[in-house]
């Protein structure tokens, strides 16, 4: 279980999110919502402890600052809209750095475990067969799921996911979110994640948080949130007729 309780954090000019409060029970599927700039990222970078803050944050009831970042590294994993290339790795061995938490030391060999692991997230992602291509020859959508092949071998308790599905193409973003949804069942594993496309945030997530200006202004189940006039007054749109509005469209093309 996590529990963020009171959160404020920023970066030196001023507080981002603001006396932000959750709690998920593990297992859970969380997707946060609300327009640029409003503080989502900035929440992920805060709940992994990536960020300085006031207030608390929990996992079982022990704060995250108590944790060192090895061991918080195997709790929680945060696969972030910035991830770069720093060395010119194949597939492989960039999959198996999100094994460096279970190590003794920076340069243990891969254990059998590690490595059955890392196999198997390859194949679940598709990317098992690119293994020994090195990653600066990657396409944006490729380089995508080893990043997140790499958060997965990690093996955390909580996935902090921002915008997982970027530069990935439909089929793939509907395919990763199907993957991510039957790892977190199967593995009782939590997932918090930062989506834009409405419709694959009500398909993924159990629960949905509004964000606006920095401050958490609903959260709720899904079908409670979507359906509410509070989406359109964080988004400035009505949404829901938007969005009606092109079901009708796909509806009329499929007719003729």
């Amino acid at each position: 279980m996590i529990e963020v309780k009171d959160v404020y954090a920023g970066y030196g000019c001023g507080d981002v999110i603001k006396g932000i409060s959750f709690k998920l029970e593990q297992g859970e599927k969380l997707c946060i919502l609300g327009p640029n700039g409003c503080g989502k990222t900035t929440l992920l970078k805060t709940i992994s402890h990536i960020i300085s803050y006031r207030g608390k944050i929990t996992l079982d009831g022990a704060d995250i600052a108590s944790f060192s970042r090895k061991e918080l590294a195997k709790k929680i994993a945060l696969l972030g809209q910035g991830a770069q290339i720093y060395f010119p790795y194949t597939v492989y061995e960039t999959v198996s750095l999100g094994r460096y938490a279970y190590a003794e030391g920076f340069f243990k060999n891969l254990s059998d475990e590690d490595k059955i692991i890392t196999e198997n997230i390859l194949k679940k992602l598709d990317i098992w067969n690119i293994k020994n291509r090195i990653i600066d020859e990657l396409s944006g959508g490729q380089l995508q799921r080893v990043f997140l092949a790499r958060t997965l071998v990690q093996d955390p308790g909580i996935i902090l996911l921002d915008e997982p599905t970027n530069h990935l193409d439909l089929k793939h973003q509907i395919e990763l979110l199907e993957y991510l949804s039957i790892w977190a069942a199967e593995n009782h594993r939590t997932v918090i994640a930062v989506l834009h496309d409405l419709n694959l945030a009500r398909r993924f997530a159990d629960t949905a948080a509004l964000i606006k200006d920095g401050e958490l202004v609903s959260l709720g189940k899904c079908e409670s949130i979507f359906s509410g006039k509070t989406l359109e007054d964080v988004y400035g749109l009505d949404i829901r007729t938007f969005m009606l509005e092109s079901l009708k469209n796909w509806r009329g093309n499929a007719d003729e």
